[in-house]
């Protein structure tokens, strides 16, 4: 924990700040998103076998708006998704772990009302991931969750919700989500 924490790329306070001001490209370095769409393609679809240490290297220590550049990076160059490539490259829990940070970093309230959508979906209902999600991220981006997962399934996640959780425990869900 401490070695990612020390080594990640974060954007500074004052490198917010200018992103707030001037866009998040002002804070992107498209020259290191270029070299490491190289060498992402250099460590998996350009070679035999995969250099899993550089695609650890690289997903660990970029951060968030640097990775989505590089995923941009790597389209425009090879023509192919770095999803795809994931796919074909890992497999197991490492290739699932690359899968969810892809799908945050490319649109973050899309994956989770996907998470919610599933948890209350078919037979019964999963109750530990519809409160993880709903209670975290209510602060954060519950809104644009909301509306993401009214445009996805044409529900309004408070219609789902409700139609799968009955009680206090409903009106729990139903208070933080409207």
């Amino acid at each position: 924990k401490r070695f990612f924490k020390a080594n990640r790329d974060e954007l500074s306070p004052q490198q917010i700040q200018q992103a707030r001001q001037m866009g998040i490209e002002s804070v992107i370095d498209r020259n290191r998103a270029r070299q490491d769409a190289d060498d992402l393609y250099k460590a998996g679809a350009g070679k035999w076998g995969t250099d899993e240490k550089t695609f650890n290297a690289i997903f660990a220590r970029r951060n968030y708006y640097q990775l989505r550049a590089t995923f941009e990076e790597y389209q425009k160059k090879y023509q192919k998704d770095i999803a795809k490539v994931i796919r074909s490259e890992f497999s197991g829990d490492i290739k699932d772990a690359y899968l969810v940070l892809i799908s945050c970093i490319r649109d973050r309230p899309s994956y989770f009302a996907e998470c919610i959508h599933k948890a209350v979906s078919g037979l019964g209902t999963n109750d530990s991931t519809l409160i993880r999600v709903i209670v975290t991220r209510s602060e954060i981006d519950l809104a644009q969750i909301k509306q993401q997962y009214q445009q996805i399934y044409n529900r309004s996640l408070a219609q789902d919700v409700s139609g799968d959780t009955s009680g206090d425990y409903k009106r729990i869900l139903l208070s933080i989500i409207k």
